[in-house]
């Protein structure tokens, strides 16, 4: 089975597979949003509402998908609102027909807000609830965020990808080595604990009443702290400012924040860039990906990730954030 391969993944062989852990399939399957993995939501015969992820193939071994589902499981017995996966009969993760898969409480909600202080100092509570259970043990399994990987590997892959236009080769390619090489030089943590790994908007829920649950810890691993608060930044500087002194008023309350790691945000944010570009160029085998992101191929795109790029060495360039000192 090649890495891109979801050609055999047909809704008899989801059904098959949930079928082969006790779930009765009594409607459709409803795809939902994921382009990295197959999500489908269904109900059973007593009409509760499931959700199901079929995993990218060979990407996570099933050891990495253990931990990371062990994670979820030590952030519930916590009473922190992220959603785990179910187990059945002391199992959560499953293989069927090559495919490894696992089934998920279908919870719903909106949003979250970024603009929104009220909401940014609840999840900062949250996040520094998480913190304090991912630093308590390390992650065995799973990845570091390292600038090998995010950084010298991904632009390899843009290069041999084929993609970038000729004419913009040279241009592109050295402001990207300019921003790798201020980013490795700015990219040193002092202190790694487990993280969610992707906290942005798009996997925060929203709960009337109950406040923020995460529904995706597919991109745990091991990092900074910082990484799991500077997604939910937005604005100019003195709104970021104002965010951010209010996610740590909540998060200090449950784990200490160091200052120091504020240096690493922008360096962070460049591994981020770089690596979806090459996530892109990795995944376009996938027929879900030309299909959804058919911009990709033009060339306007890489001119405008030139411009991105000079932004980005400009925004290395700049003093990191500094919080106001409190009284």
């Amino acid at each position: 089975m090649s890495v891109f391969d979801f050609t055999s993944l047909t809704p008899d062989l989801i059904i098959d597979g949930l079928e082969s852990v006790d779930f009765t399939v009594d409607s459709g399957l409803l795809a939902l949003n994921s382009y990295e993995n197959r999500v489908y939501q269904f109900h059973d015969d007593n009409m509760v509402k499931f959700v199901t992820k079929f995993y990218r193939p060979q990407r996570w071994s099933d050891a990495q998908l253990r931990e990371e589902h062990h994670f979820g499981f030590e952030l519930q017995d916590q009473e922190i609102p992220v959603i785990a996966p179910l187990k059945i009969k002391g199992e959560s993760l499953f293989t069927h027909q090559g495919y490894q898969f696992a089934v998920y409480p279908c919870r719903g909600g909106r949003i979250f807000e970024v603009d929104n202080l009220d909401q940014l100092e609840w999840m900062g509570r949250f996040v520094g609830r998480m913190h304090a259970v991912g630093a308590q043990k390390p992650f065995i399994h799973r990845p570091k965020f390292t600038v090998d990987e995010m950084l010298y590997q991904a632009k390899d892959i843009i290069a041999n990808s084929g993609f970038v236009p000729s004419y913009l080769h040279t241009a592109f390619f050295t402001i990207l080595d300019v921003v790798i090489t201020e980013a490795v030089k700015q990219y040193q943590p002092k202190h790694q604990i487990r993280l969610h790994g992707d906290c942005h908007a798009g996997n925060i829920l929203w709960r009337e009443g109950e406040g923020p649950h995460f529904v995706d810890l597919d991109d745990c691993r091991t990092g900074p702290a910082i990484q799991d608060l500077w997604m939910m930044l937005s604005g100019d500087r003195q709104q970021q400012l104002l965010q951010l002194d209010t996610m740590l008023s909540g998060y200090e309350e449950f784990f200490k924040f160091e200052n120091d790691q504020l240096i690493l945000i922008e360096s962070l944010r460049t591994m981020r860039v770089v690596n979806y570009m090459a996530w892109l160029c990795k995944r376009w085998q996938d027929p879900a990906f030309p299909r959804n992101f058919p911009w990709f191929e033009s060339d306007k795109y890489w001119e405008q990730q030139i411009l991105m790029l000079k932004e980005q060495m400009s925004a290395l360039q700049q003093p990191p954030l500094t919080l106001l000192p409190a009284y």
